[in-house]
């Protein structure tokens, strides 16, 4: 390939298309009530956070800033959550104060029931397994939009069947 046809494909991959219009729905503040499992069988650990989004790169990634509790201590995350157009799907990159490590999720946007599912492989920490492949939806997000009088309302369920 030579240099005019590498940049003519660099630049068909950088276009925004539909599916980065998904991610301006989600610019803005959120109010979260979460729900997280870390076992199949076991009761969930609830907390509640907020966030706020902005478009960045010129509307090519979204970045979530998190605070919140989790555990009863203070919680603050980041997210980058953008859409590949190499690859054809969602990829984020999430990052948190209770963790020195970072979760990179990839996944699809349903229309039809309005739903962003991301998928991804994580480090068990007690018993030192890395890329441990989860068998199960990490990150479901439903995106409804009502009128204006009731605004945007988006609810994550984070969980996992991997056994920890």
């Amino acid at each position: 390939m030579n240099d005019a046809e590498m940049m003519k494909q660099m630049m068909a991959l950088s276009k925004l298309n539909e599916n980065h219009k998904l991610l301006a729905q989600l610019a803005g503040t959120w109010k979260y009530d979460v729900k997280m499992w870390m076992a199949p069988d076991a009761p969930p650990m609830e907390s509640t956070a907020t966030s706020e989004s902005e478009l960045e790169m010129g509307g090519r990634w979204l970045e979530e800033e998190f605070t919140g509790t989790m555990w009863g201590m203070p919680f603050e995350g980041t997210n980058l959550l953008g859409y590949d157009n190499f690859r054809n799907e969602y990829v984020s990159i999430w990052r948190d104060n209770l963790s020195t490590s970072a979760m990179i999720s990839r996944g699809t946007y349903d229309p039809a029931t309005k739903t962003l599912t991301m998928t991804a492989t994580v480090d068990d920490f007690m018993t030192g397994a890395r890329d441990v492949p989860v068998r199960q939806v990490l990150i479901e997000a439903r995106i409804v939009i009502a009128d204006d009088k009731w605004g945007r309302q988006l609810g994550a369920r984070f969980g996992t069947q991997s056994a920890f």
